[in-house]
């Protein structure tokens, strides 16, 4: 397995007191090179704005990158609302972020290795042309376009298990019955989409979870509301958003998920990757601001995602 990450995503900075800070993914590396897990790591290219724009205009992208500050923090929501912050930093971990993804799918195209991508920022609220929710480029969403542009896959599920909903994945892929998204997400809670009647063109299949949802029925309405619509679907490819924020230790949700829930339901996708997608899959860190929670189910996470031979 190979596990692509950069130090530039180390460097982005976005406050003390910000949740999305470089000890998360610090703690991930710590643990997988702590783990007896057998994994190739190796560095994030740089993404091109070329292969971006097959999702982000040019001119959206290059707007980001402008307000980047000499010094200092600045946020892209309009205050007090602000938590999506560009740094001095900010512009190679994002293009590394995505990057990851697009060097992802030449691995799993040309070699067959399955990859996580150890990044940040994350990506899944990221909109077409709208950063927010710490994202800027959707980056599952342009490995997506990309798979589909260069390798002529046809159909692409991405599952999304972060406890926040992916407003971002959803609205760019809408209406585009070639890319299956399933989400299970706590509702209400930020980003306030993600209800179970949105359903773009019959591709869109989001779960629900209340406050307190316990391990088994999280597993249960996963595998009924996401899984069985995915494996209707029957995808070439499957890429993962990866948060681990329906941990119950993590502070900006209230899902009572235990570390090793995460093996389960990764391997209950990965069953459907080998159904159907020749067991390929591209898994992106998302959310998981816990850093004992992230250490831990990352491993989880990965032992499930692993060949077993």
């Amino acid at each position: 397995m190979i596990i692509y990450t950069h130090n530039d995503c180390l460097k982005k900075f976005n406050g003390h007191a910000h949740p999305e800070k470089k000890e998360r993914l610090e703690s991930i590396i710590n643990s997988i090179k702590s783990s007896n897990l057998k994994v190739k790591f190796k560095e994030a290219p740089l993404a091109d704005l070329e292969t971006i724009s097959l999702v982000h205009p040019k001119q959206h992208i290059e707007q980001i990158f402008s307000n980047i500050p000499q010094e200092g923090i600045i946020g892209v929501e309009k205050e007090p609302y602000a938590d999506t912050m560009l740094c001095p930093n900010s512009k190679n971990a994002i293009l590394r972020s995505c990057g990851a993804g697009i060097a992802a799918a030449t691995d799993l195209m040309e070699k067959n290795e399955r990859i996580f991508c150890a990044v940040r920022p994350p990506g899944h609220h990221a909109e077409t042309i709208r950063a927010n929710g710490f994202c800027f480029i959707n980056n599952v969403a342009v490995t997506a376009r990309y798979l589909q542009k260069k390798y002529k896959i046809k159909k692409v599920a991405i599952i999304d298990f972060d406890v926040h909903h992916g407003n971002g994945t959803q609205e760019i892929f809408f209406k585009d019955q070639s890319v299956a998204y399933g989400s299970s997400h706590e509702f209400p809670l930020f980003p306030g989409t993600g209800a179970e009647d949105e359903t773009g063109v019959g591709n869109i299949f989001n779960a629900t979870l209340k406050a307190g949802t316990t391990s088994k029925e999280f597993i249960s309405i996963f595998d009924q509301k996401v899984l069985k619509a995915i494996d209707k679907f029957k995808p070439e490819i499957i890429l993962i958003s990866a948060g681990f924020d329906a941990h119950k230790r993590d502070p900006l949700a209230n899902i009572s998920l235990e570390s090793d829930d995460f093996f389960k339901i990764t391997k209950n996708i990965v069953d459907i990757a080998n159904t159907h997608s020749k067991g390929r899959v591209i898994s992106f860190l998302e959310g998981g601001y816990d850093l004992q929670a992230l250490s831990e189910s990352i491993i989880e996470h990965l032992n499930a995602l692993k060949p077993h031979i």
